[in-house]
């Protein structure tokens, strides 16, 4: 299953960042713990060169605890700050501080030689579609900043929030990359939501979700629908319907619906914690 989805707004939304990466001192990106190089844009280690940097990973809830740890020491040896964070509950979000202070502590003893004090640390807020950004800065906030949504693409343009006097965000839209070079980055992100459904066959990437669990997480669909896991995909998503009474007129099963909530459960953590990938042993 090849999946490739490069909006027009995106290219605007690059070269906005382009111009306002001057105004910053760091940039923060948000990355999805359970699919943590697959929602990391490449565009953004070659805009954020001489810029300090965070690696949020974010919706640690939905992901698998041991391979969080994985990812964290991954992103750690590779000069990163790391900061472990559910954005929707707040957890992990009072490591942010901490986390900013040490990614721009050459830049604070400059200012603070230079006679600069209490300047606050400018950072971008960057990453790709519905990977938590502004549910992010309003949860850091603690109040409403910025419009938020479960679908990829709500936020169009930057947005300057003062937390306090020593951290400003910019908030920017979710870019992604003209095209996916590993064909599994793009099914990843169509699974955990982060390519609009309507440009993904749905069906076929409920077969491939399937097989996935299956191979790295069996006994997962059993416990949650009654199944068996020895079928081949489309049988499973049929016994799926029949195990949720997803019918049509005449008793005929309604695998479209039976896809639906497969799709959403996994996404909503109803399913339970996966990762979808693991940092390559080579590095």
């Amino acid at each position: 299953m090849n999946v490739q989805w490069y909006p027009g707004h995106m290219t605007k939304a690059k070269r906005m960042m382009q111009e306002n990466i001057k105004l910053v001192d760091l940039i923060l990106e948000l990355v999805d713990a359970r699919v943590p190089f697959s929602s990391r844009n490449p565009d953004i280690d070659e805009l954020g060169k001489q810029k300090a940097r965070i690696i949020l990973l974010n919706k640690c809830d939905l992901a698998d605890e041991k391979k969080t740890a994985l990812w964290d020491a991954y992103f750690r040896k590779q000069g990163f700050q790391v900061v472990l964070a559910n954005s929707r509950s707040g957890a992990g979000l009072k490591a942010i501080h901490g986390a900013v202070a040490q990614a721009c502590k050459e830049k604070i003893e400059r200012d603070r030689k230079r006679g600069i004090l209490n300047r606050p640390i400018r950072a971008m807020v960057a990453g790709i579609p519905n990977v938590g950004k502004s549910t992010f800065i309003n949860s850091f906030a603690g109040k409403a900043c910025t419009k938020t949504g479960n679908k990829p693409g709500v936020t169009r343009g930057a947005q300057w929030v003062r937390l306090n006097k020593q951290v400003e965000l910019l908030d920017t839209p979710g870019i992604l990359w003209p095209r996916f070079e590993d064909p599994q980055a793009g099914l990843r992100l169509a699974m955990i939501g982060s390519i609009k459904d309507e440009v993904v066959n749905r069906e076929e990437l409920a077969l491939e979700l399937l097989h996935f669990l299956c191979e790295v997480y069996p006994g997962v669909l059993k416990q949650r629908y009654g199944i068996s896991e020895t079928e081949d995909t489309p049988a499973m998503l049929s016994d799926i319907a029949k195990s949720r009474g997803c019918l049509l007129k005449g008793g005929e099963l309604d695998t479209g619906k039976a896809v639906g909530i497969l799709l959403e459960e996994f996404r909503g953590g109803k399913l339970g914690r996966f990762t979808l990938e693991i940092p390559k042993k080579e590095d």
